[in-house]
Parts: C-alpha cells; sequence; structure tokens
C-alpha cells in the first residue's frame, strides 16, 4: 500500500504521462520511512518530467536532490549538464559533461561518448577557447563517422569548419567545408543541402572564385526553392480545379439553354397529349421506384456478403499474423539462446532489437483489435474534452522518435500550439499512434515525415501527416475511404497487415465527428487528412 504511488508515478514516467508522473511521485514522496532508491526515483521522474514540460528550473531542483549511489546518477548529471547548456551557462555545463567524459564505458548506461565531446566542444566554442573547442569537436567527429550516420556529419563537419573560419584558418576550415558539402548531397534534408551550398558561396567569394561561388549560390537558391516547390504545386493545382469548375459552369448553362428551347418546342404537342403523359409518366415513376428498391436491396444483400465475407477474411489473416509473430519470437528465442552459449554480444543484441520488434507489432494488432471489439460491441467510453493539439502530437511523435531515428527520417511537428479542438483523448491517441506508425513502416529509409495543421475551414481543423514513401494506388486509396470497408486485401506480405488500424481509425474519426480524407500516389507518398471539430455547443459539434 506505501508503494502503490510509486508504481503509478513509474507506469506514468514509462507511458510519457508527465502530469500524472509528477502527482505519484509528489505524493510518494510526502509518505514518511521510505527506501532511499524509491526516493531517488521520485526525484529522478520529477526531473525528467519538469525538463519535458520545459520547466528548467524545477526540473534541475529534482535532479540535485538525487544522492550519488544511484543507479542513473550519471544520467542526471548528463541531463543537468543538457539543461544549462541550454540556458548557456556554458561553464557549468562543462563541469557537468567533463565529469561524464572520465567515466568508465561500463557506468554510462546508454550515455554516447560522441554527444558528450560534441556537448564541450560547443561550450568552448561559444567560450571562444578554441583549442579545446576544436580538441574536442575532432574527437566527436571521429565516434561519429564510426556510426556512419551522414546527417549528424553534415551538422559536425560544418561546426568545425566554422570553428576554423572565425580564426581565419581557412586552409583548415575549407576542407570539412567541402566534406560538408559533398556529404550533404548524400541526405535528403533540404536545410542541410541548403546551408551546405551557402557555405561554399561564400567560402569561394572570399577566395575571390566569383564564378564558382555564382554557381553555389544558384544551387543555395535551388535548395530554398525546393522547400517551397511543394506550395507552389499546391498552388497551381488549385487554379486548374477553379478552372475546371468554371468551365463546368459553362457547360451546364449552355445545357440549361438547350433544355428551355426543347421544351418551348415541345408545349404544342404536350397540350395534345396530356392525359397519355401522365399515365406514361406514372407508369415509369413506378417502374423506376421498383428498379431503384431491388436495387438497393440488391446493394444492402451485396454489402452484407461484403461484410461477412471480410470478417471471415479478417479472422484468418489476423490468426496467421498472430501465428506468424510467435513463430518468428520462437525462432528468435532459439537463436538467442544459442548465441548467448557462444556469447555473441553482437548477434545478442540484433536479436534484443528483432524480439522487440516482433513484441510491438503484435501488441499494436492485439490493442487495435481489442478497440475494435469493444467498439463493435459500444463498450467504448468517450469523453469529449477541448485540448491542444499540439501537445498530443507532441507526446505520440515522442513515442516514436526511436523508430524514426532508426530509419534517419527527417521528421518535423508543425502543428501550432493555438489550435484547439474538440474529441475524446484517447481515441485522439489511438487514431494518431496507428497513422505514425504506418507513416513510419511506408517511409524509405532517409525520408521526410511531416504533422501539421490546416485551417481552411470555420468548423474543422485539419490535421495532417504526410510522408513521401511507397504511397498507395488510387484502388487502395477509394478502398479504405469506402464506409463498408472493414479490411484490405493482402496484396504484399512484407508490409500491408490486416487494415483493421484503418477501419478503427474511421470509426473513432466517426465516432469524435470529424472527417477522413487520403492524398496519395504510388512511389510519391501520402497524406492523412483528419478533420476535427472546433466547437461544441449544446451537446454537439
Amino acid at each position: 500500500m506505501g508503494e502503490s504511488n510509486f508504481n503509478k508515478a513509474r507506469y506514468s514516467f514509462l507511458q510519457k504521462e508527465w502530469d500524472s508522473t509528477l502527482v505519484y511521485s509528489m505524493k510518494q514522496l510526502s509518505i514518511g520511512n521510505q527506501s532511499k532508491e524509491i526516493e531517488n526515483f521520485c526525484h529522478f521522474f520529477r526531473g525528467f518530467s519538469f525538463k519535458e514540460k520545459k520547466i528548467l528550473k524545477e526540473s534541475k531542483k529534482e535532479f540535485t536532490s538525487i544522492s550519488k549511489d544511484f543507479e542513473f546518477f550519471n544520467h542526471s548529471k548528463m541531463l543537468l549538464g543538457q539543461i544549462v547548456l541550454e540556458e548557456k551557462k556554458f561553464k557549468e555545463a562543462i563541469n557537468y559533461f567533463q565529469e561524464i567524459e572520465k567515466l568508465h564505458e561500463d557506468k554510462l548506461l546508454g550515455i554516447k561518448k560522441s554527444s558528450v565531446k560534441h556537448n564541450l566542444g560547443l561550450c568552448y566554442l561559444h567560450l571562444k577557447e578554441f583549442k579545446k573547442a576544436e580538441y574536442y569537436l575532432l574527437e566527436s567527429i571521429k565516434l561519429e563517422e564510426k556510426q556512419n550516420n551522414s546527417s549528424i556529419l553534415v551538422g559536425s563537419y560544418g561546426d568545425i569548419a566554422t570553428l576554423y573560419y572565425d580564426q581565419y584558418k581557412d586552409n583548415l576550415a575549407i576542407p570539412y567545408f567541402e566534406k560538408a558539402y559533398n556529404l550533404s548531397k548524400k541526405v535528403k534534408n533540404y536545410q542541410l543541402k541548403q546551408n551546405a551550398a551557402l557555405n561554399m558561396a561564400v567560402v569561394e567569394k572570399n577566395r575571390n572564385h566569383f564564378a564558382k561561388a555564382l554557381t553555389y549560390r544558384e544551387e543555395y537558391d535551388q535548395w530554398k526553392d525546393s522547400l517551397n516547390n511543394q506550395n507552389k504545386i499546391w498552388e497551381v493545382a488549385e487554379l486548374e480545379k477553379q478552372f475546371a469548375i468554371k468551365q463546368k459552369q459553362k457547360e451546364v448553362g449552355l445545357l440549361q439553354a438547350e433544355n428551355k428551347i426543347k421544351i418551348a418546342e415541345r408545349n404544342g404537342l404536350f397540350y395534345s397529349s396530356i392525359v397519355l403523359l401522365l399515365l406514361l409518366g406514372t407508369a415509369v415513376y413506378f417502374y423506376r421506384e421498383k428498379i431503384k428498391t431491388n436495387k438497393i436491396i440488391l446493394t444492402q444483400k451485396e454489402t452484407l456478403d461484403e461484410l461477412n465475407d471480410t470478417k471471415d477474411t479478417l479472422f484468418s489473416i489476423v490468426s496467421h499474423d498472430l501465428r506468424s509473430s510467435v513463430n518468428a519470437m520462437k525462432t528468435s528465442n532459439t537463436k538467442l539462446r544459442e548465441n548467448l552459449a557462444t556469447k555473441n554480444l553482437d548477434e545478442l543484441d540484433s536479436l534484443l532489437h528483432q524480439n522487440s520488434a516482433i513484441a510491438n507489432g503484435t501488441y499494436n494488432l492485439l490493442d487495435n483489435l481489442l478497440h475494435w471489439a469493444l467498439l463493435q460491441t459500444k463498450q467504448s467510453f468517450f469523453e469529449v474534452t477541448s485540448m491542444r493539439l499540439y501537445f498530443i502530437v507532441e507526446l505520440m511523435a515522442y513515442n516514436y522518435l526511436p523508430l524514426i531515428s532508426e530509419k534517419n527520417l527527417v521528421f518535423e511537428n508543425s502543428v501550432s500550439k493555438k489550435d484547439i479542438v474538440f474529441a475524446d483523448q484517447e481515441s485522439l491517441k489511438i487514431i494518431l499512434r496507428n497513422f505514425l506508425d504506418n507513416a513510419i513502416k511506408f517511409s524509405k529509409q532517409n525520408g521526410i515525415l511531416k504533422i501539421y495543421t490546416q485551417n481552411t475551414n470555420e468548423e474543422y481543423c485539419e490535421l495532417i501527416i504526410e510522408d513521401n514513401g511507397i504511397g498507395m494506388s488510387e484502388n487502395t486509396r477509394t478502398s479504405f475511404l469506402k464506409e463498408t470497408t472493414l479490411m484490405s486485401k493482402k496484396e504484399n506480405a512484407e508490409i500491408i497487415g490486416t487494415g483493421l488500424g484503418m477501419q478503427l481509425c474511421k470509426s473513432m474519426i466517426q465516432k469524435n465527428n470529424g472527417k477522413l480524407d487520403i492524398e496519395s500516389e504510388l512511389g510519391k507518398g501520402t497524406k492523412i487528412i483528419v478533420s476535427l471539430a472546433k466547437k461544441y455547443h449544446n451537446g454537439q459539434y
């Protein structure tokens, strides 16, 4: 009973629910006669939560309350260093990072040496202590080159080049500017490409190589324009759409004029045969109504058959996926035991990551199945409240940072902090989780993933999840938007799932009085557009 608040705080911390973590950890700390370990964990939970909420003063206070015998004491010092670096207290930050630097590899527990050295280099660079800054930046580059992360290296090469350039050591700076420029060609981040080209333009201009400087400047402008190309494309598409509408309106006007002329020509005949026309019209009306009724019945029967077939297929595919996941886990565990006996640490690490991915995928499948079943049996509880969309998106995106990093995706959350919507928070999290998971899964290595909002409607706020991944065919896109479609048939066993997550999202968006739209093209990525209500009046959105 005495540790119930601690268990709740720990659970909330793992779920990244920072407010709940702060509440339960404070309740636990208010209880006397508890172990020092629990007290340290509570301070660590609170410090980390305050840092995530950008309340840096309180975060520092909690981290400094942790005793030295705490298992994650070194992580606390690393986090304190990052906080004071963010506060531009560079000398204080150096003290923290130097303590971490001196530690043996065994005590780092996941802290990257390259990050520590890079932070030290930045501190000394800001303090104008160029020799020390040079040493640490070069050391961090050596470690980062072993990790072979192109995006990080472009920035690191730029930092060391800037250091030399500020000291007028052009002969040392220029090779690093060139390295950064050449490496930027391999990344898909337009901002990195743009900065690298601009640096080269400045270098060549100062060397009086004006022709080369102009070439780099043109390339800089090209990358700058690339950032705006997408908006321009949409503007052109909108103009074409408006032109097409005007053309249709002209066609309709001409048809209406022609109809009026034909009606005037037929008026004489109508008066002479009015009785016959009435009888004929009545017969046609009833005949059409009969055909329409038959079509409705046939459509309903086809829909019911489709749903029954889809249900059977769903359970078949879910069972197959579960069996495949369990079999994969079984095979992986066998290899795990074999490599454990031989102490093959690299293979063990790979297998553990593989097991984690299998477990996460199976968990998401079962979680979607549970929520779908609750919706079908009307057992789901919805509590509509007003919420700031940015923080919900930021929270869910944080959970996927490891997967985003693993694929080296460029992620951007441009949701406005002013956007407020009315929805059920838990169902909105499920919607975001499924769409983010799909966007990451179907993105290519080094791709781009963006989340942003559009406010073109007074009633709805449009939340857009956009990737430049493999996209989908028009048939797949339209099938996902059909109200009667529960799932999509597996076209590719490797990447296409049951479609249950999409159906779950559609149902939950509908429950929240929202709208769903999809824009996609094979090989050019996908845009998921979720429209959420901005207002709530008298029980209606």
